[in-house]
């Protein structure tokens, strides 16, 4: 089971260069080994709100979320006092801490393009590392 990272959304959505890696793998492991953080969902609308372009993210919302099955995750507010300490330990900003946190609390990889989670004993995964 995986934690998507934002960017990893971000590059399918903004059809940037890996854009194709990432629709391969979002189309080869089913939805419901898919998980993506309240942080990251609440990002995506964030970026698509200062870029103007709120129908990217209602579609994004429809399709990933609600017809396909995602699952959205979160923490509860116990588990936000290890944030601290993880950005400490990793060198982590929050959005980093807070995505480790979540693959920690749910047993879950980490599949982004953030090489920051390679200081880590839980490390990451690309999309294009993943097969099935």
């Amino acid at each position: 089971m995986f934690l998507v990272d934002t960017n990893i959304w971000l590059e399918e959505l903004l059809e940037q260069d890996r854009s194709k890696e990432v629709s391969d793998f979002l189309s080869r492991i089913p939805s419901d080994q898919l998980y993506i953080s309240d942080f990251s969902y609440h990002s995506i609308g964030v970026i698509f709100s200062r870029l103007k372009k709120m129908n990217v993210f209602t579609v994004f919302t429809e399709e990933v979320l609600l017809d396909s099955g995602v699952n959205l995750v979160r923490l509860a507010p116990a588990g936000m006092i290890a944030i601290p300490g993880l950005c400490k330990e990793h060198g982590f900003d929050f959005d980093d801490a807070y995505q480790y946190a979540i693959a920690e609390a749910y047993g879950l990889d980490i599949v982004s393009f953030d090489h920051d989670f390679d200081r880590t004993g839980r490390g990451r995964k690309e999309p294009g590392d993943i097969g099935m």
